[in-house]
């Protein structure tokens, strides 16, 4: 077995153009995780660098990472919404770690935490 290294300043397409391979380093989500805050349990419906969900209370989730993240200085993003009707927005960084970071999701209409149908989170950083 041969381990090896590819290294490259430019990624090209043969038809779509070049793209310098910092955008894709620096420009990509280094976690991402989409589940349902309803469920009795929740798990991942989709997920990339994703380990677990803690769920700690009505609207209050830890997202923990599989690789940390080189420190807390990152761009976490939670979005939500609870059915057609009715679009719950709200968003609180409890606490930004390296390894997880736990927020609250909420029902804009009275900031109160709520559980959300479709809850989806990501980051933008630098992994360790």
């Amino acid at each position: 077995i041969m381990a090896g290294k590819i290294v490259a300043d430019t990624l090209e397409h043969s038809t779509a153009g070049s793209l310098d391979t910092q955008y894709v380093v620096n420009g990509s989500a280094k976690n991402w995780l989409a589940f349902d805050g309803t469920a009795t349990t929740p798990a991942a419906r989709g997920s990339f660098n994703h380990s677990s969900i803690t769920d700690n209370d009505t609207g209050d989730f830890t997202n923990n990472f599989t690789s940390s993240l080189a420190d807390v200085n990152y761009a976490p993003m939670v979005l939500g919404s609870h059915d057609s009707s009715n679009y719950y927005t709200g968003l609180e960084l409890v606490t930004i770690a390296t390894g997880s970071v736990r927020f609250h999701t909420k029902y804009a209409a009275n900031n109160t935490k709520y559980n959300m149908t479709d809850t989806i989170c990501t980051i933008h950083g630098d992994l360790a």
